[in-house]
C-alpha cells in the first residue's frame, strides 16, 4: 500500500472535499482524484460516495481512516525513533482549553522553551471536545482538557482544580441560588466547551430553561459583555479575578458538585513518548506539582 496514497486519502477524509484536500496538499484536483481511484483499485472497494454535495466516506472508507491514521503515525514515530537523541528536539504539538492556556501555561511554556530551544513547539487552543478529537486522531501529542476523561486508549494526569463562579454585572444583587438568574440571558463559549456543559447540567438539574443563549468566540468578549449588562455567565474564578478587582463584573460562588472543574493532561497510550514530550511531561509535573 502506497504511503503517499494514504496521505492523500486521509487528507481528503479530514477535509471532506477533494478541492479542499487539493488546496491543502498543493495538488491539482485531478491528481487527488486519480490517487484516490488508485487506492480504491488497490483495495478493490470504493472509499467515498460521490454526490452533488461533494463526497462522503463509505463504510470501508470509515474503517480505513482509523488504520491510515495509525499507519502514518507509526511511520512518523519510526522516523523520530531512528533519529532519536538524548536532546529534546523536533515537533511537539500540544492542545489546551483557552482558560488554561492563558492563565496556567505561560510560565511553563517559557521555562520549557528556555530549556529546550530546539523543540519546534506549537500550542493549539479550543474546547475540550475538539481537543479530544485531535488527540484521538494523532494530530496532537497531548492536551489540557476538562476532566475526568475515561477512555481505554488514553492516559490522563490531573493538573489542577478550578473553581467555577457565576459572573454578573457589578450592579446585580447577590445570587443565592441558580433560580435567581434564570430569567437572564446566558453568555456562553462555543459548543464543546466544558464550562458551557457544566452550566447546562446545572440548569437541567434545577429544571431551568434559559430565556436566551448567546454564543461568543472568546472569554474576554464574554467578560466584557457581562460587565456591560448583556447577561451572565459561568467561568473559572482564575480568569475573572482581575476583571472583578477592576470592578467590571461581580462573582458569585456556586455550591455543590458543579463548583469545581478538574483540568487533566491527556495523551494516547499507544503514541511514542519522544524526548520532546518526555521533557514536557517532566516540566509540567514540576510546574503543577
Amino acid at each position: 500500500m502506497d504511503i503517499q496514497l494514504l496521505k492523500v486519502f486521509i487528507t481528503t477524509a479530514h477535509e471532506g472535499s477533494i478541492s479542499k484536500a487539493a488546496q491543502k496538499l498543493n495538488f491539482a484536483q485531478s491528481n487527488v482524484t486519480h490517487k484516490i481511484q488508485q487506492l480504491e483499485a488497490d483495495l478493490q472497494t470504493p472509499l467515498f460516495y460521490r454526490h452533488n454535495r461533494g463526497i462522503t466516506l463509505t463504510p470501508s472508507g470509515q474503517i480505513l481512516v482509523t488504520y491510515a491514521e495509525k499507519i502514518l503515525n507509526i511511520i512518523q514515530e519510526a522516523r523520530s525513533a531512528v533519529g532519536d537523541s538524548s536532546v529534546p528536539a523536533g515537533p511537539l504539538h500540544i492542545g489546551s482549553v483557552e482558560t488554561t492556556a492563558s492563565n496556567r501555561l505561560p510560565k511553563l511554556l517559557t521555562q520549557y522553551h528556555t530549556l529546550y530551544p530546539s523543540v519546534d513547539f506549537s500550542l493549539i487552543t479550543g474546547p475540550t471536545e475538539k481537543l479530544l478529537h485531535a488527540v484521538f486522531h494523532y494530530e496532537l501529542n497531548g492536551a489540557f482538557v476538562a476532566g475526568p476523561v475515561e477512555h481505554p486508549d488514553l492516559v490522563q494526569e490531573k493538573v489542577i482544580d478550578e473553581e467555577l463562579v457565576l459572573i454578573t454585572p457589578v450592579s446585580y444583587p447577590s445570587v443565592k441560588s441558580i433560580h435567581d438568574v434564570q430569567l437572564r440571558t446566558l453568555l456562553v463559549f462555543q459548543s464543546g466547551c466544558s464550562y458551557r456543559a457544566k452550566l447546562n447540567q446545572l440548569l437541567n438539574e434545577e429544571g431551568i430553561l434559559p430565556v436566551k443563549l448567546m454564543e461568543f468566540g472568546s472569554f474576554e468578549t464574554i467578560i466584557g459583555c457581562v460587565g456591560a449588562g448583556l447577561g451572565i455567565s459561568l467561568m473559572p474564578r482564575s480568569i475573572v479575578t482581575e476583571a472583578e478587582k477592576q470592578g467590571r463584573v461581580r462573582c458569585h460562588a456556586i455550591a455543590g458538585k458543579h463548583a469545581i472543574v478538574t483540568t487533566v493532561f491527556i495523551r494516547r497510550k499507544d503514541a511514542l513518548i519522544t524526548p520532546a514530550l518526555s521533557a514536557f511531561l517532566s516540566e509540567m509535573r514540576a510546574h503543577f506539582g
